[in-house]
């Protein structure tokens, strides 16, 4: 689990599934709430919401975890939308490593 950058990510729909490949995570605001994209082991993606934790101290996970990227990005997690619904309404920040 990353930290959210400070700077936004400019970055469009037809670009972020590619940036996930290649970063494996992205954080997004959007309805006054901030969620973290992000794989499982490169594996399985999810959604989860970065107010609530769990007992290990991790995000707790919002949406099905689902096998490929492009399920993953039409798959409805908040209010019956995916992130393809959502993107436009976005606004998305890098996950950095903590140092």
């Amino acid at each position: 689990m990353g930290v959210k950058s400070a700077e936004v990510l400019e970055i469009s729909y037809d670009e972020l599934p590619t940036y996930l490949h290649a970063h494996h995570s992205v954080y997004m605001d959007v309805d006054g709430a901030t969620y973290y994209l992000t794989d499982v082991n490169d594996r399985y993606w999810r959604v989860q919401d970065t107010a609530e934790f769990n007992e290990k101290g991790h995000y707790v996970d919002c949406s099905d975890l689902v096998p490929t990227l492009s399920e993953f990005l039409e798959l409805p997690f908040l209010h019956g939308k995916a992130v393809k619904d959502l993107f436009e309404e976005a606004t998305f920040y890098a996950s950095e490593k903590p140092e």
